[in-house]
């Protein structure tokens, strides 16, 4: 089989619920960063791409509102781009892109296609609220409307309680069992603001991201530089009132934005006029029980080191995904950060504790990211891994291409 690299990302600014990006369409967002990765590859093409470009695979969590009906066919449709290219949608929650691109990638290596382009998108401000369908007529009890934004909705009533707790409550749990402080969670919600406000300020995303034509929006929204563990410990919990510490401060916002990036083997490089970045040399999915969602990147990023064939003491840089400061936390204690690894690798550039979470949008990020970080860095080998909802976990390694 043939390898599979990235060829770099983009992405829009991620912004804040109701925010600078509320008034987009996740669809339109979505052929925002579709048009704007084809215009970034020197050798291609709107019009020449049918000949090369196998499909478009987006990730989106939702799909039950404007993004309804395959985003990923309709924002090729609507970037201009020829009507033989085929498009699919995948949903694993926040691990959605990611697996877009894992997709991707089984494609290029089974020799199915040469080039896919892959992405997701997800606006959680423009999510519906939305009331189920009813049996009769003229029901006479009432309904419930639901925000489709996020978390469980609908819940069958066979699925045992436990594990359908809110997100927030089941990061409690998480931080409860393996003993993660709210100094701690603090601490590395701070440190998240403090590097992804730097990394800006220094051009770290300059290349990695586009401007939302018509929006005030010239980095992510939701960055505080001057976020502080003191500031942070002065905020109150949110899912638990007496003896809680996740707060609005060591959780991900809820944000809208949308990914995309280049997946292709070694023969993309003339067709896209772009030099590969990283291979993918393994990936790997991990579940175990719903409410546990927050540790199930522990063994998926276990599984995809060992089929890259490397180890841990091998890896230079790591984008994890921030879903909560305490779920990360108990991820890089398992792995050893903090004693045989160094902590200074993950998220050099920031996390999304300050960059943002839409959902279907962040798996490109974290991947792109990685692949920017090891190429100008120089760094051998990396990790982008997510936590999902519903219990699972998701994991790509990188090798640096050069």
């Amino acid at each position: 089989m043939q390898d599979a690299y990235i060829f770099g990302g983009v992405r829009t600014p991620f912004a804040k619920v109701g925010g600078a990006l509320a008034g987009q369409r996740p669809d339109d967002l979505a052929a925002l960063v579709v048009e704007s990765i084809v215009a970034k590859a020197p050798a291609l093409t709107m019009e020449n791409s049918a000949e090369t470009l196998g499909e478009v695979i987006l990730g989106n969590a939702n799909g039950a509102g404007e993004e309804n009906r395959n985003v990923a066919r309709m924002a090729w449709l609507l970037a201009g781009g020829p009507v033989s290219v085929p498009g699919t949608t995948i949903n694993r929650l926040c691990g959605s892109s990611l697996d877009a691109a894992i997709s991707g990638a089984r494609q290029v290596k089974l020799g199915e296609t040469n080039l896919v382009l892959v992405g997701g998108v997800e606006s959680m401000s423009r999510a519906p609220w939305v009331l189920p369908k009813t049996e009769r007529a003229f029901p006479l009890k009432n309904l419930e409307l639901v925000n489709s934004s996020l978390g469980w909705r609908m819940i069958n009533e066979r699925m045992p309680q436990e594990w359908t707790v809110s997100l927030g409550e089941a990061t409690e749990q998480l931080r409860a069992k393996y003993g993660i402080s709210r100094e701690r969670q603090d601490e590395f919600a701070a440190v998240s603001h403090q590097r992804a406000d730097e990394a800006w300020a220094q051009g770290r995303y300059d290349d990695l991201t586009v401007r939302v034509p018509n929006v005030d929006l010239t980095r992510d929204e939701t960055i505080r530089g001057d976020t502080t563990t003191e500031t942070l410990g002065g905020l109150k919990t949110v899912f638990r009132k007496s003896e809680g510490t996740v707060t609005a401060g060591n959780a991900s916002p809820m944000s809208d934005g949308a990914s995309a990036a280049w997946i292709g083997s070694g023969e993309a490089e003339e067709v896209l006029g772009l030099s590969p970045q990283a291979r993918l040399a393994g990936w790997a999915a991990a579940a175990n029980e719903p409410q546990h969602f927050g540790y199930a990147p522990v063994e998926a990023t276990n599984r995809a080191l060992a089929r890259a064939g490397i180890r841990w003491s091998d890896v230079g840089a790591v984008e994890l995904n921030e879903a909560f400061a305490a779920q990360s936390l108990v991820c890089l204690d398992a792995w050893g950060f903090g004693r045989d690894l160094d902590p200074a690798m993950v998220n050099a550039w920031g996390g999304a504790l300050a960059i943002g979470h839409p959902l279907g949008a962040s798996g490109t990020r974290v991947l792109a990211t990685l692949a920017h970080r090891m190429h100008t860095s120089g760094t051998r080998w990396g990790v982008a891994t997510l936590c999902i909802g519903v219990g699972q976990g998701l994991a790509v390694v990188l090798e640096n291409a050069q």
